[in-house]
């Protein structure tokens, strides 16, 4: 089971890069009481019929994890939004993508505590599935980054020797401290 929003926000972009999807964007707004998570691609899509399956954690798409047969992801985010007050839900059209949205009571006791979101971000930001990529981050009092991984990718040059990764996950650290005041090298 996953642990922090961290740990969701990697399944469910990583979901996406699966799907084929070529353009993904994580919008993660915290307020002062609730934080809401968005991820929007354009992948494969899903149908009715598997759309209805998605909770299904005895349900997995054919041929996505080899030997396994279960996708736990989608479902365990459910339960965890429904013991912690949120709201979940999952829009999907074949052919032109998917749009998972979740939050959570960040006051409940069974709120998943935030988890290294700078590593996380890091991490889906230098993917190597990942294409465009685009994360819109808020948090009280007007504070906001954004991270677009073809920016980045323009300014480090690539995303894959230490120094490059080690230069990224300094500056997403760098961000998400500036929106709570608490950056330390």
């Amino acid at each position: 089971m996953h642990l922090s929003l961290s740990d969701y926000l990697m399944d469910i972009v990583q979901n996406s890069f699966e799907s084929g999807a070529s353009s993904v964007t994580l919008t993660i707004d915290e307020g002062q009481r609730m934080v809401v998570c968005t991820v929007v691609d354009n992948g494969k899509g899903m149908d009715e019929r598997t759309l209805k399956r998605v909770l299904d954690p005895f349900y997995s798409e054919e041929g996505k994890h080899r030997g396994r047969k279960v996708g736990l992801g989608l479902p365990f985010l459910s339960q965890a939004v429904e013991a912690a007050n949120g709201e979940f839900s999952v829009q999907s059209i074949p052919g032109e993508g998917t749009t998972v949205r979740f939050s959570f009571d960040r006051q409940h006791i069974d709120s998943p505590p935030p988890g290294d979101l700078a590593l996380a971000l890091s991490t889906l930001v230098a993917h190597p599935m990942a294409d465009h990529f685009v994360v819109h981050r808020t948090a009280g009092q007007g504070r906001s980054y954004s991270l677009d991984r073809r920016v980045l990718l323009e300014v480090l040059g690539e995303l894959k020797t230490s120094g490059s990764l080690n230069l990224l996950r300094q500056y997403v650290a760098s961000q998400e401290a500036g929106l709570h005041d608490e950056y330390e090298e």
